[in-house]
């Protein structure tokens, strides 16, 4: 018996050294799946149980509705006025009590949007009551607060992460024909600036699912599409068969460059549907690898460094007060998700009131840059820090560039144009309210300001949510005009005259355009900022310069939103698989089908009715507004994709 054991195991030995250089055995063709199963079973570190023969498609991370126990509270349908508890109820932000009054609201008219909704008390509402609208601070406040909340637990997000049933970025890819947008377009994502030359035809060694082998055992695949960090994969030797095309996360860690087998010890087996085609698998791979582009070495190792974050849990910040966007408050870090933090509140007990955030939103900052800048600041009523909180050190936070305020500079009072921070999807006419340190600024959105300045917003003058006047015009933006202004259609020249102002010089604004990749109809994943938590399936509908209008697949199109085409809350498709967070799939097909066809035709009226009233040339603009000042207007597309940093949406001549 110990002969026969030792004449075994030598056996198996010999066999090993067999292995050629591709991790493929030498002769496999005359060898069985069984013997080169007992053959490699040894050599494997990783055993798992037969694979299933059918190719299994890689599905993202969804949404999971649940609250922290006991405090979800009750909740009021808005439709049916219905009460019953906050986790049984539908839709994104828990608004009401079934898929159906859902539909009903959101096919009655266009106040289905949050903001829209809220009116003066006791009055109906009207035409006005749009998202466009601007509504009284503490309504809209408290309306925001509510949708806020969110779960207790949320730091273990990544691990709570669910699939989404139903919902695959490879199946919604491939049966719309649609495009992503490449993984170099989003720098703050991982891989994003060391993502290199992958492209189609890109080949790497991957799990063989079509083998009864039970040991783990890989082949080569290549890329046939690729689709943010999705890459749909093809096996080698399948020619033009895609029967078994699957798609992956190609920083998964079951994705390898070509070579790794044979370094690792991993035996490379070809598909079982495949095995007939040729009788020297060896040659073949030979031929079809020779001069073939293959994943770095160290791809594993950067995608790994790429996705270490420097922010970690009970770091001290600064960031803006959700209910008074005026002020920042002092939150600590509870979690990191793919480089999005969970800030909570430093006076929440509970841990309940939080903010998320990218780590390099805007929004964040150290401790102690309110007091540096000149920024309102709530001041927390705890006497000292807590046990294991500490601040986080200034170099972590996102630089803004140097501004030069010496010479000529914004003033208080200047008129622009700016993205309004409590409804994204409008540009409104807005004001300089006061100019603080290092060159930041306090805007406010003419015809909605609070008296006492509550709802004004902090803007670096670099910003690329705030445009000179007469920008919206130029590239066929609607401009949202002052809440209340009677003189329709919107007239800048008009509205300066009456207001005794002036429009802030178009030459300190920023003008660079970087060349972002991006283009109408890519899909990506994004972060719906007027519910943060939320990453949701997106597609780019329009593109002027360096701004992006982001529409979330399913939802009507009021709930869009501009962003800038460097915005950290952009993601590559397939980042929330990649990372674990949660990605909210589209609005199923049967909701937008409810939308109401007059609320349709309503949008389109008024488009036509604002396209109409253009009157006012670029010439007279210059003329008028600028009152002999030597600038010039260069005309803009609907959806210019022009990219580079000499494509100035407008430009001031020397």
């Amino acid at each position: 018996m110990e002969n026969t054991k030792e004449l075994t195991e030598h056996s198996s030995r010999v066999e090993r050294k067999r292995q050629d250089s591709f991790g493929m055995f030498d002769g496999y063709d005359s060898c069985s799946e069984d013997t080169s199963s007992s053959s490699s079973s040894d050599e494997s570190e990783e055993e798992v149980a037969p694979l299933p023969s059918s190719l299994p498609i890689i599905k993202n991370n969804g949404q999971v509705y649940t609250y922290p126990d006991g405090k979800s509270g009750m909740a009021t349908c808005e439709m049916c006025g219905m009460v019953g508890v906050r986790d049984a109820f539908y839709s994104k932000t828990k608004r009401f009590c079934s898929v159906s009054c859902s539909r009903s609201y959101s096919s009655n008219s266009k106040k289905a949007s949050i903001l829209a909704r809220l009116q003066v008390a006791g009055k109906p509402p009207t035409k006005k009551a749009k998202v466009l609208q601007k509504q009284p601070l503490v309504a809209k406040l408290a309306a925001y607060a509510q949708y806020q909340a969110t779960l207790q637990n949320q730091a273990k997000t990544k691990a709570a992460a669910v699939p989404v049933e139903g919902f695959s970025w490879g199946n919604y890819i491939n049966s719309n024909s649609f495009t992503a947008a490449p993984v170099t377009c989003f720098k703050h994502a991982p891989m994003g600036t060391c993502w290199g030359d992958i492209a189609e035809g890109v080949r790497v060694e991957v799990p063989n699912t079509d083998c009864s082998l039970p040991t783990k055992v890989f082949w080569i695949a290549g890329i046939v599409k690729l689709a943010g960090y999705n890459a749909l994969l093809r096996y080698e030797g399948f020619e033009n068969d895609s029967s078994l095309d699957f798609w992956c996360n190609i920083c998964g860690s079951d994705i390898h460059p070509v070579g790794w087998c044979a370094t690792s010890g991993k035996p490379l087996v070809p598909p079982r549907t495949i095995q007939h085609k040729y009788t020297n698998w060896k040659a073949f791979l030979v031929k079809r690898l020779t001069g073939a582009k293959t994943l770095p070495p160290d791809f594993s190792q950067k995608v790994s460094e790429s996705m270490q974050y420097p922010f970690k849990t009970s770091m001290r910040v600064e960031v803006v007060d959700k209910t008074h966007l005026c002020r920042t408050r002092v939150a600590v870090v509870d979690s990191v998700v793919g480089g999005r933090l969970r800030l909570v509140y430093e006076e929440s007990e509970d841990k309940t009131d939080d903010f998320w955030c990218h780590m390099y939103s805007p929004l964040i900052h150290h401790i102690g840059w309110s007091r540096s800048i000149g920024h309102r600041f709530k001041r927390s009523d705890l006497t000292k820090k807590q046990d294991g909180h500490f601040d986080a050190p200034p170099h972590l936070f996102m630089k803004v560039k140097e501004v030069d305020a010496a010479g000529e500079w914004f003033k208080e009072g200047m008129k622009l144009e700016a993205i309004d921070p409590l409804n994204l999807s409008a540009i409104c006419v807005a004001t300089i309210r006061k100019v603080l340190a290092d060159g930041y600024l306090m805007i406010g959105i003419d015809g909605s300001e609070a008296a006492d300045g509550s709802d004004w917003f902090c803007y670096h003058a670099t910003s690329p949510s705030i445009f000179p006047v007469g920008f919206c015009e130029i590239n066929m933006i609607e401009l949202t005009p002052p809440r209340g202004y009677p003189k329709l259609p919107f007239k800048w020249f008009d509205y300066l005259r009456e207001t005794d102002s002036i429009a802030a010089p178009v030459k300190l604004f920023n003008k660079e355009v970087p060349n972002h990749g991006f283009h109408v109809g890519m899909k990506l994943e994004a972060v719906d900022l007027m519910e943060p938590r939320l990453v949701c399936v997106a597609t780019v509908t329009r593109i002027i310069h360096r701004l992006l209008r982001i529409h979330f697949d399913g939802w009507e199109d009021e709930y869009d939103q501009w962003v800038d085409c460097e915005s950290p809350d952009l993601y590559p498709v397939g980042w929330c698989q990649l990372t674990g967070y949660q990605l909210q799939p589209p609005a199923p097909q049967s909701s937008r089908d409810s939308q109401s066809s007059s609320s349709k035709q309503k949008k389109k009226a008024k488009s036509q009715q604002y396209k109409g009233h253009k009157k006012m040339t670029s010439l007279q603009l210059k003329e008028e507004l600028l009152d002999g000042e030597e600038y010039s207007f260069l005309q803009g597309t609907s959806d210019q994709e022009s990219n580079g940093s000499a494509s100035y949406y407008i430009k001031q001549e020397p």
